[in-house]
């Protein structure tokens, strides 16, 4: 089974979040999160969140990126206790049991993403329409052009191996 753990390729999620996921942080897309926001209220930080966050779930802050992963079921089910407690916490949900089945509806929809090999990464790119929130996922390649070529070589010196 395979879900996304968040990752960078740099610091900037530091500065462009609000409160920033750390690496390696199980994630879910998280567009429930912005169901009630209009374009007045996506200001700033938030905003940035909206186009282009994955929710972590463990400080459930914002990540630029998410990466494939395996993930066992058991490990899969503690996220969905987590989040459902997340939800009452945070979303008002009247219990953990009730907010159970859409905490792992959240899960499951992150683990349809995850059809592409181990060590993918996947960016998000969220928008606001007449209709509600539309989101839309892309895998990042690696990039092919000949003029990012590494710089230097770690050779052994005579002797070593």
């Amino acid at each position: 089974m395979r879900l996304l753990k968040t990752f960078r390729f740099d610091a900037s999620d530091e500065f462009v979040f609000e409160r920033a996921a750390m690496p390696g942080e199980w994630a879910i897309p998280g567009g429930f999160a912005f169901a009630n926001d209009t374009p007045a209220t996506l200001l700033g930080k938030r905003l940035q969140a909206f186009r282009s966050g994955f929710l972590g779930l463990e400080s459930f802050g914002w990540s630029t990126f998410a990466i494939v992963t395996e993930i066992e079921e058991e490990r899969f089910a503690e996220l969905a206790h987590r989040l459902a407690e997340h939800f009452v916490a945070h979303y008002g949900a009247p219990s953990v049991e009730a907010a159970l089945p859409v905490a792992r509806e959240e899960l499951e929809f992150a683990r349809s993403l995850c059809e592409h090999p181990v060590n993918t990464v996947i960016a998000v790119e969220r928008e606001l329409t007449e209709e509600g929130v539309r989101e839309r996922f892309r895998r990042i390649e690696r990039p092919r052009d000949p003029l990012h070529a590494r710089i230097w070589d770690i050779v052994p010196e005579d002797g070593e191996e």
